[in-house]
């Protein structure tokens, strides 16, 4: 085991919770940042509110490398990441290994999203503290969750028209994190993380039709259509709202990369939409 210590922010949240368990398999000393360390069995677990400057900077002494996963609470998340970025700073720690988002910086973005994480990355560089940003792309997942309502509906439905997605799955993305975390030569670099192959919600249906043998066809909503149907399936009104703003920033190659780094960063291509597809069809009931 390596006398470094890593600490990891949001280590409940899914994407979180993969890379500790990732780092944990790995026997490094690891510490899970988090709000209620009761819910953390097999390593040290610290007390972590990321709105709460007050015990950040106890909370991270000692720490070598700290990954600084994003909260999940739009709107005030800059304000947030900053507050861990300056604790992390008079906690003196080394190095943070940031989770941002693809295409951040390009004209194409994530509207509702880019913003704090492009806010964030600035003030990263600016602390003095070595760094590595990775731009994590879109989880598969986020789609891939629709499935059972697409067979209910006997239609996928969105907003993303023929954008495509260059998607990945969380695991992936927090294998390549712990990859990076653990490994040497990434210093002060920016990685955009995106998906071996891309796809469009209509090869997603077409993908959905093939395997259950039921016809699921795409349809494609205007976003305020699309978020209204959201909400009334028992969506939350501001997620409802992401969702389909997302869909629609897609349509304009918003979660579209072509860059490589994570299949060299993971040794081996990402998983495949039919792959992801079946995987998720295992988890319905």
């Amino acid at each position: 085991m390596t006398n470094k210590i890593i600490a990891i922010t949001g280590a409940t949240g899914q994407f979180g919770a993969i890379a500790l368990d990732l780092l944990k398999a790995k026997n490094v000393n690891v510490i899970a940042l988090v709000r209620s360390p009761e819910k953390i069995l097999g390593v040290e677990a610290r007390k972590f509110d990321y709105s709460k400057v007050e015990g950040q900077v106890e909370a991270l002494q000692g720490v070598d490398t700290l990954i600084l996963v994003s909260s999940n609470e739009i709107g005030q998340r800059f304000a947030q990441h900053n507050n861990v970025i300056e604790s992390a700073k008079k906690a003196g720690v080394k190095r943070i290994i940031y989770i941002s988002f693809i295409n951040v910086n390009k004209e194409n973005n994530v509207r509702l999203l880019s913003d704090e994480y492009i806010q964030t990355e600035a003030a990263l560089k600016a602390s003095g503290i070595t760094y590595t940003i990775l731009r994590n792309g879109w989880y598969t997942e986020n789609h891939t969750a629709f499935i059972p309502a697409a067979l209910e509906n006997n239609a996928f439905y969105g907003s993303a028209k023929e954008g495509r997605i260059s998607s990945a799955s969380r695991a992936e993305l927090a294998e390549a994190a712990v990859n990076v975390t653990l490994g040497e030569g990434y210093d002060n670099q920016t990685y955009e993380l995106a998906g071996s192959t891309s796809w469009t919600l209509a090869d997603l249906a077409a993908e959905i039709s093939k395997q259950t043998g039921k016809e699921i066809p795409y349809v494609d909503l205007p976003a305020a259509d699309y978020s209204a149907a959201l909400i009334k399936a028992g969506l939350p009104e501001d997620f409802a709202r992401l969702t389909a703003e997302c869909d629609v920033d897609a349509s304009n190659g918003a979660l579209f990369s072509e860059d490589k780094t994570l299949e060299k960063l993971l040794g081996h291509p990402t998983t495949k939409l039919d792959v992801a597809v079946k995987q998720a069809l295992q988890l319905l009931p």
